[in-house]
């Protein structure tokens, strides 16, 4: 049992001393200047630093449809084991990091408010607090360092108090403006365009209050000014208030621009004599705190027109207005999310064109891409998270499915169906669809994932099915249990405000109930057909009919000795489970005989597995002939003799086994199978 000395030395063992003395540096003005020559990068702007950080983790190439895309590694929050991981979106992450490159350089996106614009639960809110977290962990980092400054003034008595910068401004704003673009040539003459510093404006009204007042003390004295300075590194905390600031819409009635840009401190007025006295403002508005980082707008778009109007100076000028002070210089990303109800809004007034002229507005879609979207859930659902409840294989899968479904529009194609669709989407080969016929498809549908269901609904849904009493009662959950909940849902979806879509959604569903069956099917086929000698023994008897009828020779009986013809039955019931038509049939034997041939030349043995088409057949095939020995449609009522549910434990065993199933999973799916067999007989009986 743990005592309080282990649990402390555990506590001992995640703390670092070193780190922390690093993380607290503090110097003078030299010191700082010193560490700028060896390294400039630690006076970057806001931009730099956030396009440094999603590149410091690393990114990698890959290509989809011909389309060569990049996956940055950042955005699968490695910072967090993956707590807020992006999946699917690499393209509008790959815009996303682009604005913050294109910034970088000052080719004009650092002017800009950075807008994501999308569907509710798209991942918007995600990306910006994935970007937060970035920044707070890369600030602790020795290659993500940020500096600022402290006043100490010593009074009359000899008393010194330390002031704070309270916009944590970067100190080499220190340096007057008279000096600063030599002393910025001198910095940046060894680094590329790129990389160089650039430092613009002058210092809030607090900091050049006190710099002005100490320059007349010392009878213009630089330096005598910045032995009152001491530098010192910045960690950049959402909870402390330090560079980073969320600001959300309140009721119209009560907003006040005093949260973006600071207010009077009243109590401090008759200290100062004067509420004009920057000693005498709290300069703790969402934008001066968020200075050197990042300040984030949830739903943007509902902030009041006179907010809006406050970021139009923020984001072209990089100015603020503090009430009854000058413009003051910022330096930050303002970054605003907002679903596309609100942006029609903003696009229909003319009002805000100012607005929009000044965003660069980026859609972040639903996922469209089956594996995607199953990511999604499986990292909030999985044997790790959820404990004493089975999830029977597919039920993610399978609400996933319609998930992406809904977001699809009906392919315009003859003869291709939606669910095709989607699985081309996911990758699957089908015929007469190349990745050209592909990108088409993607291409006459651009708002595919602006619209359908959210992943928040299907989150609630299989939350739903993990409490309720048949799962508490049985400690599994499956696709149908997940799919009844769905449906049930949707009648008072708070979102969907039409019965066509309604209806909509509920066909897709009966689409998605089918696509589980032949999946159910097709696993107990194989579970069935999992024989592996019996297999061999019946590829061994196709493979040595096929080589007897492409050579015209006959096929020795093993029974009777006797030479016979090439037994054309037994070839056709197995070519016919994967549709080779009678008029096909020399070139597929043909086909086979080849395939062994190239790999006897490389000296290759012929394995059944190693034909996927013809692995196929022989399953299907097997299952055929074994299907009635187990008499799996005897189940369904229950009347089963010892030798046959000896042979359905088997069957049962490899569902377990090979599929993922449970004891209660892979009965219920042997059972259903058995009531879709035993259907299928009384069909054609009638």
């Amino acid at each position: 049992m743990a005592n309080a000395q282990d649990i402390l030395s555990l506590v001992d063992k995640h703390l670092h001393p070193d780190r922390f003395r690093e993380q607290h540096w503090e110097g003078s003005f030299a010191d700082y200047l010193e560490l700028v020559t060896r390294n400039p990068r630690v006076a970057r702007n806001a931009f730099q630093r956030i396009y440094d950080m999603i590149m410091n983790f690393g990114h990698e190439r890959y290509t989809w449809m011909r389309e060569e895309l990049i996956r940055y590694k950042f955005f699968s929050d490695p910072i967090d084991t993956g707590a807020d991981a992006i999946f699917g979106l690499d393209r509008p992450l790959m815009n996303l990091v682009d604005f913050f490159k294109s910034a970088s350089h000052q080719y004009g996106t650092e002017r800009r408010i950075l807008l994501l614009h999308g569907p509710v639960g798209s991942s918007k809110s995600t990306i910006v607090r994935l970007l937060k977290k970035g920044l707070e962990y890369y600030s602790r980092l020795e290659d993500g360092a940020v500096y600022s400054f402290s006043w100490h003034v010593t009074d009359e008595n000899g008393k010194t108090t330390v002031h704070p910068c309270p916009m944590h401004e970067e100190p080499l704003k220190l340096v007057p403006l008279e000096a600063r673009k030599a002393v910025l040539a001198r910095i940046n003459e060894d680094l590329n365009e790129s990389g160089q510093i650039r430092i613009e404006g002058a210092l809030d009204p607090f900091c050049r209050r006190m710099f002005d007042d100490l320059l007349l003390r010392y009878d213009g004295d630089w330096k005598e000014v910045m032995k009152h300075i001491r530098v010192r590194r910045l960690i950049l905390s959402e909870k402390d208030r330090i560079g980073i600031g969320t600001f959300q819409p309140k009721d119209e009635k009560n907003q006040d621009s005093t949260e973006l840009t600071g207010d009077i401190n009243y109590r401090k007025i008759a200290e100062y004599g004067s509420d004009s006295d920057p000693r005498a403002f709290n300069f703790d508005g969402e934008l001066n705190i968020a200075n050197r980082g990042l300040v984030e707008f949830i739903e943007v778009l509902k902030l009041d027109v006179a907010f809006l109007y406050d970021l139009l100076g923020a984001s072209q000028e990089h100015v603020i207005k503090p009430k009854k002070f000058a413009q003051t210089h910022i330096d930050e990303v303002i970054i605003g999310h907002t679903n596309e109800p609100e942006y029609k809004k903003l696009q229909s007034n003319e009002l805000m064109e100012a607005f929009r002229d000044r965003t660069i507005k980026i859609d972040i879609p639903y996922n469209i891409r089956l594996d995607d979207e199953i990511a999604i859930y499986s990292k909030d659902f999985n044997k790790q998270r959820i404990r004493g409840i089975h999830i029977a294989p597919h039920t993610i899968e399978m609400a996933a499915m319609w998930a992406v479904l809904t977001r699809l529009e009906d392919p315009k194609k003859p003869g291709l169906t939606l669910l095709q669709k989607l699985k081309l989407y996911n990758g699957k080969k089908i015929p007469n669809f190349t990745e050209d016929s592909i990108r088409e498809l993607r291409d006459e549908a651009p708002r595919e994932g602006m619209q359908g269901i959210s992943p928040r609904y299907i989150q609630d849904k299989l939350s739903n099915s993990l409490v309720s009493d048949q799962a508490i009662q049985e400690k599994c959950i499956n696709p149908f249990m997940v799919m009844n909940e769905l449906e049930s849902g949707l009648s008072h979806h708070s979102l969907i405000t039409d019965e066509e879509t309604r209806t909509r959604y509920r066909e897709l569903l009966g689409l998605v109930r089918e696509e589980y069956e032949d999946t159910l099917k097709s696993e107990v086929q194989r579970a069935i057909s999992a024989d592996e000698d019996a297999i061999m023994r019946l590829c061994s008897n196709y493979i040595e009919n096929v080589r007897a009828y492409t050579q015209h020779e006959k096929v020795r009986n093993r029974y009777t000795g006797k030479d016979e013809q090439p037994d054309e039955r037994l070839m056709r019931s197995i070519e016919e489970k994967i549709d080779i038509p009678e008029s096909r049939k020399d070139d597929f034997r043909q086909e086979i005989m080849n395939y062994i041939g190239s790999l006897a030349l490389d000296g290759k043995k012929f394995e059944y597995h190693t034909n996927a088409r013809l692995h196929k057949a022989l399953e299907l095939k097997l299952f055929e002939d074994q299907r009635d020995t187990i008499k799996l449609k005897n189940v369904v009522s229950g009347v089963v003799d010892d030798e046959t549910q000896a042979k359905i434990d088997v069957v049962k065993q490899r569902l377990i086994k090979y599929f993922g199933y449970n004891e209660t999973s892979a009965t219920d799916v042997l059972n259903y199978v058995a009531s879709i067999f035993a259907r299928g007989d009384t069909k054609k009986k009638d």
